[in-house]
C-alpha cells in the first residue's frame, strides 16, 4: 500500500547528525522539509544513545570538541542546558599495565621492565641501522620509526582489530600522518635527563600541542543533542519519519522534482515529492535506489564498510577505572576498545553500586563475531573481562549488545576512484541532490565535520547554486586531541585539510 506525502521543499535521508543539522538549519528558515530515518526508534545514527534499563550507552563514545565555533554555537543552540564538563582520560591496556594515549615512549619503556625494554631499544637500533629503504607498508614505516618489537606490542594488534585488515596492507601515508611527533630516541633522552634533574619540563616523548584536558558532554549522552533537534523540527512543523527506509529516489525530467519512495516497518511505502534531496545514506546504498541508474553507479557496490558491536556489561563494582575508554592492545581477547559509561557522564549509570562497561568489537557485517547470538557476545564479554583481569566475572550482573553497522568506510585500493566517480556523476547530472556526513560521502569524518557538511549544505540550497564545496570539510588526526576549542571561526576550521584514513596496498 502507498501512500503520497506532502510536498517539501526539501528531502533528508538520515536521522544522524548530518542529516538533523540540515533540518534544523531549514526549519530555522521556514523551510518545509521531511526528514526519512530507517531506524525505528533512535535518532542520531552513530551518535545515538541507546537506553537499557535505565542504562545509557554512547555508540563509540563521542567528545563534544570542536575547533569551530559555528558548530560550537549551534551546540550551545540546541542544547543550552544539558552540557556538562566532563575531565578526558584515555589509555592503553597490554599485559596488565596502563600506558598513556598517546604513547608516552619513555613511560612505556619504563613500564615494560628492564628485559623487555632492552628488547624494545636493540630492536630499535637495528632499525635505525638497517632501515626498509622501500617503504610503502603501515608495518613498514613503523617498524623503521620504532622497532619491530615496539610496533608489535603498542601497534600491530589495535590497528588490526580496528580495520580487519593486515598492517603490512596498509599504506605508509597513514601513518605517517597519523603518529606525528612521537621520537623514541628523543623520548628516552628527554627521559635520561629529566631523572637527572637536567630537565624540568613536561615529558610525554612527543613535540605537538597539548591534549584537551576535558571536554563537554550532554548529561544522558550524545542522543540528548540529536533528540532535542528532532523535537525542534517537529514544533516548527516539519515531519521526522522514523522506522522508513529509503526505497526508489527518482527525478521527474518536466519539471525537476524529486520523487523519494520509503518503506515503514509494516510495509507502508511514503511517496515523497521534494525539490531537493540531502542524502547521509551509505554511498553504496543510495546508488542502488536511484532510478535510473546512471551507468557509472554500479562501481559504489564496490564500497566496503567496517561495523562494530559494544557489549555493555552491568557489575556489581566501583567504577574499575577512571578512563572514558581504554584501548586493548592485548592479542589474547577479541575486545578492541572498553568504555566507562560513568565517566562519560554520572547519569548514563542510574545504580551508583553499579559498574558499566562496554565492549566494543569491530568486526564486518555477517561474519561470526557480528552473526553470534547476544547470549554468546555477553559470555564472550564476561570471559574476557576475566582474562584482562578488569573484574571478576562472578560480579557481572547483565549485559546488553548494541550493534552498529557500517560504522567506519573502509578505504581499500579502490574506494577513492569509486567515490570521486560517484560523486562527479551525480554531481553532473542531478545538482539538487546532496551528499552529506560520514557514510554519505564516504569519509572518515568526525561528528563536527559532518555538521558543517550540512551546514554548507543548507547555504549551497539557499544560494540555488554549489558555492561553498562540502567536500573540503575534513580535518587532520589531532583534530579532537589539541588547540583550543572554537579557536577558529566558520566553516574555515574544517576546510583545507584531509584527516587520514587507512588505505589497504594494491596487491603486486
Amino acid at each position: 500500500m502507498a501512500r503520497v506525502g506532502q510536498a517539501v521543499d526539501v528531502a533528508i535521508i538520515g536521522a544522524g547528525p548530518a542529516g538533523l543539522t540540515a533540518a534544523y538549519l531549514l526549519t530555522k528558515k521556514g523551510v518545509s522539509v521531511t526528514v526519512l530515518e530507517k531506524d525505528p526508534v533512535y535518532v542520531g545514527g552513530i551518535s545515538r544513545t541507546v537506553e537499557h534499563q535505565g542504562f545509557r550507552f554512547d555508540i563509540g563514545g563521542h567528545r563534544f570538541f570542536s575547533k569551530s565555533q559555528e558548530v560550537v554555537d549551534l551546540w550551545n543552540e540546541i542544547l543550552p542546558d544539558d552540557f556538562i564538563v566532563r575531565p578526558r582520560m584515555s589509555r592503553i591496556y597490554y599485559e596488565g599495565k596502563f600506558y598513556s594515549y598517546p604513547l608516552r615512549a619513555f613511560e612505556a619503556l619504563w613500564n615494560l621492565g628492564i628485559w623487555r625494554s632492552t628488547l624494545c631499544m636493540v630492536s630499535f637500533a637495528k632499525s635505525k641501522l638497517l632501515p626498509n629503504r622501500s617503504v610503502q607498508s603501515f608495518e613498514d614505516w613503523t617498524v623503521n620509526q620504532f622497532g619491530r618489537k615496539l610496533f608489535s606490542i603498542f601497534f600491530k594488534t589495535y590497528t588490526e582489530k580496528v580495520w580487519g585488515m593486515a598492517c603490512s596492507d596498509i599504506s605508509a601515508d597513514w601513518a605517517s600522518q597519523r603518529i606525528k611527533g612521537l621520537s623514541l630516541g628523543g623520548a628516552v633522552l628527554d627521559g635520561l635527563k629529566r631523572s637527572l634533574g637536567l630537565n624540568r619540563r613536561p615529558n610525554d616523548g612527543m613535540e605537538t600541542k597539548t591534549l584537551l584536558e576535558s571536554f563537554r558532554y550532554p548529561r544522558k549522552g550524545p542522543g540528548m543533542m540529536w533528540e532535542a533537534a528532532r523535537d525542534f523540527i517537529v514544533a516548527g512543523g516539519n515531519q521526522v519519519l522514523m522506522g522508513h527506509q529509503l526505497q526508489q529516489l527518482s527525478q521527474d525530467n518536466a519539471n525537476g522534482r524529486w520523487r523519494v519512495a520509503a518503506t515503514s516497518a509494516e510495509g507502508e511505502t511514503v511517496i515523497i515529492n521534494a525539490a531537493h534531496v540531502i542524502s547521509s545514506a551509505p554511498m553504496r546504498e543510495l546508488a542502488t535506489r536511484i532510478h535510473p541508474l546512471p551507468e557509472s553507479l554500479p562501481a559504489a557496490a564496490d564500497l566496503k564498510y567496517r561495523d562494530f558491536l559494544t557489549v555493555a556489561l552491568m557489575i556489581r563494582s566501583e567504577d574499575l577505572f577512571p578512563d572514558n575508554w581504554i584501548y586493548i592492545h592485548d592479542s589474547k581477547v577479541k575486545v578492541g576498545r572498553i568504555q566507562n559509561f560513568r565517566s562519560w557522564s554520572p547519569e548514563m549509570v542510574p545504580d551508583p553500586e553499579l559498574a558499566c562497561v562496554g565492549l566494543e568489537y569491530f568486526c564486518f557485517e555477517g561474519d561470526g563475531l557480528w552473526s553470534m547470538d547476544d547470549a554468546d557476545l555477553i559470555a564472550l564479554a564476561r570471559a574476557e573481562m576475566g582474562v584482562l583481569g578488569l573484574c571478576d566475572p562472578a560480579a557481572i550482573e547483565g549485559g546488553q549488545v548494541v550493534r552498529q553497522e557500517k560504522a567506519y568506510p573502509v578505504y581499500d585500493d579502490v574506494y577513492k576512484d569509486n567515490v570521486e566517480a560517484m560523486r562527479g556523476e551525480l554531481e553532473r547530472l542531478y545538482p539538487t541532490l546532496h551528499l552529506v556526513g560520514r557514510n554519505g560521502m564516504h569519509r572518515y569524518n568526525n561528528q563536527d565535520h559532518a555538521m558543517m557538511t550540512a551546514m554548507l549544505t543548507v547555504r549551497n540550497i539557499e544560494a540555488g547554486a554549489r558555492v561553498y564545496d562540502v567536500w573540503a570539510v575534513n580535518e587532520d588526526a589531532e583534530y579532537h586531541e589539541a588547540g583550543r576549542e572554537g579557536d577558529a571561526a566558520g566553516r574555515q576550521a574544517a576546510l583545507a585539510s584531509e584527516r587520514p584514513v587507512p588505505r589497504r596496498l594494491k596487491a603486486a
